[in-house]
């Protein structure tokens, strides 16, 4: 498809914006673009256009387009002179994401809505780098390569990043169950057991 562009063929890119539109429009969300993410999308979408002759053949599309998305909103809320919060990042999502279907049960909906307000709101928590890293990998369900292609990072500094994301995170989080031994935080298990719920949050 992206050959066709290069070839000439502006409707192969509409495809790709069609297609992409979606995972762009989440991607802005979790960065902290707010009500700007469909501007953000819309000019990161340009500049990809722009930049397709430096886009390597045979590489992931995806990932390639987020970095833009995230370099985008970070000029954006660079020059409104502002950050989102966790809060407002919240909503963002909600706006970006497919509403919880009617049939869902009430109080499952209603626990996933609130391990995702408190996975926000220890995100802010995080350093930069790991929050990067988690939303690439959890939030926007990318896998550890296209992760490390989208960040720039080795797959090695992928690993180590998330791991001491996830860390971090299962001391800010409260457990699945809602219940906390006394010494998990200092057994291995415990930290183990502790690193598993973040993930399970995070996802």
């Amino acid at each position: 498809m992206i050959a066709r562009v290069r070839a000439g063929d502006a409707q192969a890119y509409a495809v790709l914006v069609r297609a992409y539109t979606g995972i762009a429009l989440r991607a802005a969300a979790a960065f902290g673009a707010g009500a700007d993410a469909e501007d953000v999308v819309q000019s990161a979408f340009f500049k990809a256009y722009r930049a397709l002759d430096h886009f390597t053949p045979g590489a992931s599309f995806r990932p390639w387009l987020l970095r833009i998305v995230m370099n985008e909103t970070r000029n954006t809320l660079r020059s409104a002179g502002r950050l989102r919060s966790a809060a407002g990042r919240e909503a963002a999502l909600a706006e970006a994401e497919p509403l919880i279907p009617e049939s869902a049960d009430p109080a499952v909906a209603a626990l996933l809505q609130e391990r995702r307000t408190l996975l926000l709101a220890a995100l802010d928590r995080l350093s930069t780098e790991q929050r990067l890293v988690v939303t690439y990998r959890y939030l926007l369900e990318m896998d550890e390569a296209e992760t490390a292609e989208a960040l720039g990072w080795p797959r090695g500094t992928v690993k180590s990043r998330l791991n001491r994301a996830l860390k971090k995170l299962s001391k800010l989080l409260p457990p699945p169950d809602g219940n906390r031994t006394s010494d998990e935080g200092a057994s291995g298990s415990g930290s183990a057991r502790n690193t598993k719920g973040a993930e399970r949050h995070a996802r």
